[in-house]
């Protein structure tokens, strides 16, 4: 590393820390030219390739914007939806791979949020898989009948909701028998 100091092109570190839930590090080092010290900070990189062919960099904030809108007049909060984004996040950089597919991170999405809330899982499946029909929604709600995601299986999720779904009607009746 170049001291910002000196210009030497060499470094030492001193110490070495996480930040950022561990997606980066916090590096505090010391010139031996000049012995000044200076903090740096070093992120893996994780790209996203277009439909275009173009990269850019990942962007927890568009994961939030696209989920805030299937989210929109749901009872679901802002925590939730950080939280479900730092999952999306995790699950691209667990797979090991510094550049993904766009397509990827919409499959990634679609789990976190049917469990966080299936009527907003609906809506951001219905645009993101471009359902053109009445038949493509209602294949949809049948597999989340058929599937009952880990919100419907005694996830606190379940318990926001004001109304209860289809699915955990089914569930409901499923503990009955």
């Amino acid at each position: 590393m170049i001291c910002p100091f000196c210009r030497h092109d060499d470094s030492r570190v001193i110490d070495s820390r996480p930040v950022e839930d561990g997606t980066q590090i916090r590096r505090r080092r010391e010139c031996p030219q000049c012995s000044q010290r200076f903090s740096t900070q070093e992120v893996a990189l994780l790209n996203i390739i277009k439909r275009s062919g173009a990269t850019e960099p990942f962007s927890r904030e568009k994961v939030l914007v696209g989920v805030r809108k299937a989210c929109q007049g749901r009872p679901v909060n802002e925590d939730d939806l950080v939280l479900l984004a730092q999952r999306v996040e995790e699950s691209l950089r667990a797979t090991g791979q510094a550049e993904i597919e766009a397509n990827e991170v919409g499959m990634a999405i679609l789990a976190p949020l049917r469990e966080l809330d299936e009527v907003a899982y609906l809506r951001y499946a219905s645009v993101y898989r471009n359902f053109a029909s009445l038949e493509d929604f209602e294949g949809e709600i049948a597999l989340l009948r058929a599937l009952p995601s880990n919100a419907i299986q005694g996830n606190a999720i379940q318990e926001k909701s004001t109304t209860p779904s289809s699915a955990s009607k089914l569930t409901n009746n499923s503990a009955k028998s």
